[in-house]
């Protein structure tokens, strides 16, 4: 309700702001992943700059997890981004469906709706450049994944018993 008057959501701005014009410079390969902070100074206008923006490249991120993939990494990098969550996404539904265990539907359904939780804030703000907070992201992938795997061998397993009887 404050986006225009409070410094941290105006320097949010700023910092999206930033992101796009140095995509802008950059569209292909961005300036280098973990690059933005040391690069971002030079693209703040005067007039978007807040009390707590600085041009020493020593604080702060794009504060997107969109934005700064796209500024660090041009639109390789962001493809490349979006192209892991829509494959992730697309085996956690489509083990949704097929899966049969009550209790391990309901186990998915509470890794998807963490990770969609996760990919929506992450329009906000950006934490996989903080190893601490980026590990509910891995970790919902990685449960997906090993229910991926334990449903795929619980599935062979069951051919290979009903093709020797």
């Amino acid at each position: 309700s404050n986006i225009s008057t409070d410094a941290s959501n105006v320097e949010r701005l700023n910092r999206w702001s930033c992101a796009l014009r140095m995509f802008e410079t950059r569209p292909i390969l961005g300036y280098g992943p973990g690059t933005y902070s040391f690069q971002y100074a030079p693209f703040q206008h005067a007039n978007e700059k807040t009390i707590i923006s600085t041009n020493k490249g020593d604080r702060g991120n794009a504060h997107s997890e969109y934005l700064g993939p796209l500024s660090e990494s041009g639109i390789l990098g962001s493809i490349t981004f979006i192209a892991i969550l829509l494959a992730v996404l697309s085996t956690a539904f489509r083990l949704y469906y097929s899966i049969k265990d009550y209790e391990m539907q309901k186990l998915l359904l509470v890794t998807i709706l963490g990770l969609v939780t996760y990919i929506v804030h992450g329009a906000l703000n950006n934490f996989l450049d903080t190893d601490k907070a980026s590990v509910p992201f891995w970790g919902f992938i990685a449960m997906i994944v090993a229910i991926d795997i334990y449903h795929k061998n619980r599935g062979e397993e069951k051919s290979d018993t009903e093709s020797e009887n």
